[in-house]
């Protein structure tokens, strides 16, 4: 797959999520087989402002290329200044925009999702942006309860220059409830030449399977990664193969999370209320679990959980 110039050598996109996607996690999951990551999603007036934190979000390194920037705002001429500011600055494989994140405070500012009901601004929008860049400029969105609205958004930003588009297949409204819906990822597809990927519901090789059935280029892949990086590896097995790997056991899955910290603490992201908020995703699902989450969000320090890890470890 191509985006724009950029070759996409695989079919599995780490999706952008905020307070989860940061340089270690997107690290590991392209040790897993990601083919592509994001950084977590960029507030474009901070990134001009030139926000410390905002500023850590979109730090990254050489080895997780390609890679995209994934932005919001809802001036047209901030988005567009802030896309070259990090093309020049950052050097990033692609920049995303995003017209889907549901969360109210993004959509109250006229950012996100609530771009998707005024079109003329979305194709103004992405032309701008688009025209002053020499990297590619893609968009992920969410789909309208009007299938017909949607397709036609769809068709816009295409028109409008953008070289990939990743749709997300429920409402905002929705949120993350319900089904995605798949099937109008499938009419996109008939009706657009840029590769689109499909994001919503893939939890596992099977799901992953079903939604290349729909005709899409590529998935990506969100919630189902936190704390499992694995799933990356584990879909692209089946894909290649047929066959399905073994299922990580607890130790397994702790010694991921034990290499997660190190990760950490090499890069400089050692944030305890997040690495916290890891530990309960990395855990999930098994006999015991309960037990070393209860354990870990005691913990005030890196090596305190390093050390409640080792013990959990060999009790296993």
């Amino acid at each position: 797959m191509h985006i724009g110039n950029i070759k996409i050598t695989g079919k599995l996109l780490l999706a952008p999520m905020c307070d989860v996607t940061n340089l270690p996690f997107r690290l590991f999951c392209k040790e897993q087989g990601a083919a592509l990551v994001y950084t977590e999603m960029i507030n474009c007036d901070a990134y001009l402002m030139e926000n410390s934190k905002t500023k850590k979000r979109s730090k990254f390194i050489e080895k997780e290329k390609p890679l995209g920037i994934q932005i919001f705002g809802s001036s047209i001429e901030n988005l567009k200044k802030a896309a070259v500011k990090i093309e020049k600055e950052l050097k990033p494989d692609l920049i995303d925009i995003n017209i889907g994140c549901p969360a109210y405070n993004v959509m109250k500012t006229g950012s996100g999702a609530s771009l998707l009901n005024n079109s003329e601004k979305i194709k103004e929008l992405i032309f701008n942006v688009s025209e002053s860049l020499k990297i590619p400029l893609t968009c992920k969105i969410r789909i309208l309860s009007d299938e017909k609205k949607t397709i036609s958004i769809a068709k816009i930003i295409q028109k409008s220059g953008a070289k990939a588009l990743t749709i997300h297949g429920r409402t905002a409204k929705q949120g993350y409830s319900g089904n995605a819906n798949w099937e109008i990822v499938r009419q996109i597809k008939k009706v657009l030449n840029i590769p689109v990927i499909l994001n919503g519901d893939i939890i596992d090789e099977y799901s992953a399977s079903k939604a290349f059935e729909t005709g899409c280029d590529a998935l990506m892949i969100g919630r189902a990664a936190i704390g499992n990086p694995f799933i990356f590896k584990q879909i692209n097995y089946f894909l290649d193969t047929g066959n399905n790997l073994e299922k990580m056991t607890f130790e397994q899955r702790l010694n991921d999370f034990s290499y997660y910290l190190k990760l950490c603490k090499k890069y400089g992201f050692v944030n305890i209320k997040a690495i916290k908020m890891q530990a309960q995703f990395f855990t999930k699902g098994f006999r015991g679990a309960r037990i070393i989450r209860s354990e870990i969000s005691k913990c005030k320090t890196m090596d305190e959980i390093s050390k409640t890890l080792e013990k959990f470890s060999k009790n296993n």
